[in-house]
């Protein structure tokens, strides 16, 4: 018992001499600013729920710093605006041959879904950093037929908006962070 002891401290000890910490990681934000509310971003697109979803990315991007603040008590707040959306084919595959159509088809290969944000880091009425980050995140049409479902298409859309979301906050939230 106490050889496995001796051998926990050691390795212990071992562990803290590498250099290895536990804290959050990252640039930290303009003038010291400590935590971050972020309310529901405005919506200036047709598009439904986006406002919503690109503020959850946002705020566990703010988890993920450790600066997220609750309840009021915050030193800034962010105001989003998803100011763009659009979707729509990118390519087209090789002509598929249909027998009972007159000819071959060309078929959609991918369609691109794409998204602008304006981000504003703000602390009483002051602006301390803003950003506009967009980007565009490729999704396929779908398997059930030459053209795809419309379904199995918007749920594929839906999710290359998810994963656009977190890439489009996380450069976001880098960019207030490091004043680009």
């Amino acid at each position: 018992m106490s050889r496995m002891r001796v051998v926990g401290w050691v390795l212990l000890l071992s562990g803290l001499g590498c250099g290895y910490r536990f804290a959050p990681g990252g640039a930290g934000l303009p003038e010291g600013v400590r935590s971050v509310c972020a309310p529901v971003f405005r919506n200036d697109t047709a598009e439904p729920a986006l406002a919503q979803l690109f503020t959850q990315n946002f705020r566990q991007e703010l988890l993920r710093a450790g600066v997220l603040g609750g309840g009021g008590a915050c030193e800034a707040s962010v105001e989003g605006i998803v100011v763009g959306v659009s979707s729509g084919p990118t390519n087209t595959a090789d002509p598929f041959f249909q027998p009972d159509a007159q000819g071959t088809v060309p078929r959609i290969a991918s369609y691109r879904a794409s998204a602008t944000v304006v981000l504003r880091l703000m602390r009483d009425g002051r602006l301390l950093s803003e950003t506009t980050v967009s980007g565009s995140e490729d999704f396929l049409p779908g398997t059930t037929n030459v053209s795809g479902d419309v379904l199995e298409v918007e749920a594929n859309r839906q999710a290359a908006l998810h994963r656009l979301s977190e890439t489009l906050m996380r450069e976001g939230y880098e960019r207030l962070a490091t004043s680009w």
